[in-house]
């Protein structure tokens, strides 16, 4: 007997939408949005976060080393991969140009993506606590929040998230460093050393067998629970989206060093990994405002774990799962993000 999903059988989805037989077979896809629309800007500004970001810098260069070399500010070199280059003329036969990596890989504190949006909803969080009880001024020395006296005001205060992995990484690390108790409720596919090394933090880690949908479901009723948590919800916080989206302006600027003109002749081209959207959806809001018509982006999945473009290829989004078609959702990949710049010769950058 055949699947019945969502009123209609697994025949009717296919012949729906004809991408979800390779889909379901694991097979690599290419699917083009062509129900794109522009929508409202979200209500906080990416300037408001920058200047956030920059007001919190002296307080991470002091207490995050690896931060000092860029005075405090969260940020990851571009750097060319010739051997890339070399590997993708040699399968497809075609020069690809210059290729780039945007190594986010050496974002300092956490070492992901989620060190721009997950860091910068804790310290969002923290600031207006710390407004609230008039313990701190836009104007003061952010290096204070450093003292004694802060982090035993923020050790009254939860945080909690529900993660794979690097967004509960990210939480938890800034939010031990101020003071917060965390809780990271851990899916079944997150890495043992980023529980191991959260509970070195002092970070509360429970773990769950079945997947991330699950232990976000967790993480937000406990939270909902106890009026003192702040549960950071990387399916719906604009927050974190923002926080992402500070990526494209200072990629703007090291492309610009680079000599890197990104034009309607020679537009910018970017692949994004992507779990359930929030950190590419950021990146990509914040490189529409920088470039415009002038970027496309393409967000890349795991072909066992699809789950983005099965939700926008169908406009079911979070009412379906790959598991009602047979999909494992099993996978290891962390993520690496590139974007591709062409400029007739195919100048590329990742």
């Amino acid at each position: 007997m055949s699947r019945v999903i969502l009123g209609k059988d697994i025949e009717q989805w296919m012949k729906d939408f004809p991408h979800l037989q390779q889909l379901m077979k694991t097979e690599p896809i290419t699917w083009i949005n062509d129900r794109k629309s522009n929508h409202e800007p979200i209500h906080l500004t990416i300037e408001e976060a920058e200047q956030r970001l920059r007001r919190f810098a002296p307080f991470l260069a002091s207490v995050f080393p690896d931060t000092q070399a860029n005075q405090g500010l969260i940020e990851s070199p571009i750097q060319r991969v010739v051997l890339a280059e070399q590997e993708i003329e040699k399968q497809f036969g075609k020069n690809p140009g210059n290729l780039w990596l945007k190594c986010d890989h050496q974002l300092p504190i956490s070492g992901s993506i989620k060190a721009r949006g997950g860091i910068y909803e804790v310290l969002a969080h923290a600031e207006k606590l710390a407004f609230q009880h008039g313990m701190l001024r836009e104007s003061d020395d952010y290096s204070i929040l450093a003292d004694e006296s802060f982090r035993s005001f923020f050790s009254s205060h939860k945080i909690a998230v529900g993660s794979t992995g690097n967004l509960g990484l990210s939480i938890g690390v800034m939010g031990a460093a101020l003071g917060f108790q965390v809780t990271v409720h851990m899916s079944a596919d997150a890495k043992q050393w980023k529980k191991d090394l959260l509970r070195t933090r002092g970070v509360e880690v429970i773990e769950y067998t079945s997947d991330y949908s699950k232990a976000v479901e967790e993480g937000r009723k406990q939270a909902e629970a106890d009026p003192t948590t702040h549960f950071v919800d990387d399916e719906n916080s604009t927050t974190l989206f923002v926080g992402y989206a500070t990526a494209a302006k200072r990629l703007a600027g090291q492309l610009a060093e680079q000599g890197i003109e990104v034009s309607a002749e020679r537009p910018l081209h970017v692949y994004l990994p992507c779990g359930v959207g929030g950190g590419p959806g950021g990146v990509t809001y914040g490189l529409k405002q920088e470039f415009g018509e002038h970027v496309q982006c393409f967000f890349v999945e795991p072909t066992h774990s699809p789950c983005m473009v099965l939700g926008m290829m169908t406009g079911y989004h979070d009412r379906i799962s790959v598991q009602d078609f047979g999909i494992d959702n099993q996978t290891i990949a962390d993520g690496a993000a590139y974007l591709r710049y062409h400029d007739g010769r195919g100048f590329n950058a990742l």
